[in-house]
């Protein structure tokens, strides 16, 4: 049994002016190619990781063809997404010319959005049943942050999401995704998929499925999936910084030649979530707010997710007013990580450890994010950004931040970083010098994956609102290509005055 596998991973957002290009995709992660995706992912916690232990515990070969991805971020150039999708379905061709493939485990992301195209995901899945006809599986992963469409229901077998938030199951959905089309070739299952969509965002601070009320949420997914003839449930809450049609929620079944149950059950389990909305709706945070809520609590370190700036959802990373908070309120053993602001790291490499600077920090992306923050500031490390992740997330694999530097103002410590990514785990401020469990403040630009790594020292976390192109506050955004009406917007919560 010959099994293709390969991916465009992205989460684009539609609300930064930048653009992604094929130089991000190299970037970092990067683009592996051929056999060599076997070896780079090997033993890693993400979902190619999963399919080769799959291949290995069901005895399958897997094929390599291209598996590209890059930090989230603005709409992707569409030659480039073309230059990438005709390769993988360049190297689908040639292998299964070379002997035949007997299905594909594709590993997507689930809202990508590439110029001209709303459904990027959809646009790939179709593209390799065009190419494979309708007889060979496909089965996809996809994150928990999938805006979900028919197109991508109708054009594969299996859309296999993510059960947890922060994402730690990522190699265990991709074996699962294993089982599946090594189940389905050989005649024991024959997969229906059916979607409930909800016209709703969902708070990210009621996201986190280790805590309620999401708790609840995965306990009903994994009851469902017990029932005779369910073969997997798939839980997406969304990400509501993609305008497209069909952003917002959703529930996918997939059924044992079953359609009528597939949809039964999605249609149950929607209809749920809906009835309880409420539960997944949280007002806006202030900083100060936050840091009060923080200080009564009286554990440390203070915790603050500056989720509207978060750089794992595409935000430039340079927001100002969290930053500018602290040093007005002159905290001592305060951590912002990370400013995004190549220009300053430039700067501190060139001065040295040691020196001073003095550096507009900051704002420069937009002036939604605020302005810049005008700095006098000790060097005190500075690195080209290299690093091992710890994990859970992503272990396994090596990251880089760019040109990086650590640079103090009073009590205040800041990780100015090139890279545009989010503070998974303290792996790299390690190499820096930095103790994030000395801190008695933490600021991560970040909704909730740092929580896998940080969680643990944490004395209370507290997701804020600051100024940011990601507001939670979803009126806000301004989305002009849905299709749909969708709470907390248009239909308002009850815990709230008004969000308009």
């Amino acid at each position: 049994m010959r099994i293709a596998t390969g991916g465009i991973i992205h989460e684009t957002s539609t609300l930064v002016e930048t653009r992604t290009t094929i130089e991000d995709f190299e970037f970092d992660r990067g683009i592996i190619r051929g056999e060599a995706i076997i070896d780079h992912f090997r033993g890693t916690n993400v979902c190619t990781g999963g399919f080769i232990t799959g291949a290995d515990t069901f005895g399958f070969e897997l094929v390599g063809l291209l598996r590209a991805s890059a930090f989230p971020g603005g709409l992707i150039l569409r030659a480039d997404y073309d230059a990438l999708k005709s390769e993988l379905l360049e190297r689908l061709s040639a292998a299964d010319a070379e002997s035949p493939i007997d299905g594909v485990l594709l590993d997507l992301h689930g809202a990508m959005v590439v110029e001209g195209i709303e459904d990027g995901d959809g646009d790939v899945v179709a593209a390799v049943r065009e190419l494979i006809g309708p007889d060979r599986p496909i089965v996809v992963t996809q994150d928990l942050h999938g805006n979900h469409t028919q197109l991508r229901v109708e054009a594969a077998d299996a859309i296999v999401g993510f059960d947890t938030f922060p994402h730690v199951d990522m190699a265990e959905r991709g074996e699962e995704a294993a089982n599946i089309i090594d189940h389905t070739i050989r005649g024991l299952v024959k997969p229906t998929m059916a979607i409930h969509q909800l016209p709703m965002f969902w708070s990210t601070p009621q996201q986190v499925t280790a805590e309620p009320p999401m708790t609840e949420v995965i306990r009903r997914v994994h009851e469902l999936e017990a029932r005779p003839g369910i073969i997997t449930v798939t839980i997406a809450t969304g990400f509501p910084w993609a305008d497209v049609p069909e952003v917002g929620g959703s529930v996918i079944v997939v059924a044992d030649n079953a359609p009528e149950l597939a949809q039964q059950a999605a249609d149950e389990l929607g209809g749920w979530i809906w009835e309880n909305r409420e539960q997944w709706y949280a007002p806006p945070l202030g900083v100060r707010e936050a840091l009060a809520r923080g200080e009564e609590i009286g554990r440390y370190p203070i915790v603050l997710a500056d989720h509207a700036d978060n750089t794992g959802g595409g935000s430039p990373g340079d927001s100002t007013e969290v930053l500018a908070t602290l040093l007005e309120m002159q905290l001592e053993d305060a951590l912002v990580l990370y400013m995004v602001d190549p220009e300053v790291a430039g700067q501190a490499h060139a001065a040295g450890v040691g020196s001073r600077i003095q550096a507009s920090l900051g704002g420069k992306s937009s002036p939604v994010q605020g302005q810049p923050v005008e700095i006098d500031a000790e060097v005190v490390a500075i690195s080209e950004g290299a690093f091992d992740y710890d994990g859970p997330m992503f272990a396994g694999l090596s990251g880089s931040m760019g040109t990086s530097a650590w640079l103090r103002v009073g009590g205040v410590s800041i990780v100015v970083v090139t890279a545009r990514e989010q503070p998974f785990d303290p792996a790299f401020i390690r190499t820096l010098g930095i103790d994030a469990a000395s801190m008695r403040y933490l600021v991560v630009k970040s909704a909730a994956h740092f929580r896998a790594a940080f969680g643990p020292i944490a004395g209370s976390i507290q997701n804020i609102d600051a100024a940011g192109i990601h507001t939670h506050d979803f009126a806000a955004l301004g989305h002009s290509r849905r299709t749909r009406p969708v709470f907390p917007v248009e239909i308002p919560p009850a815990s709230a005055e008004s969000v308009n």
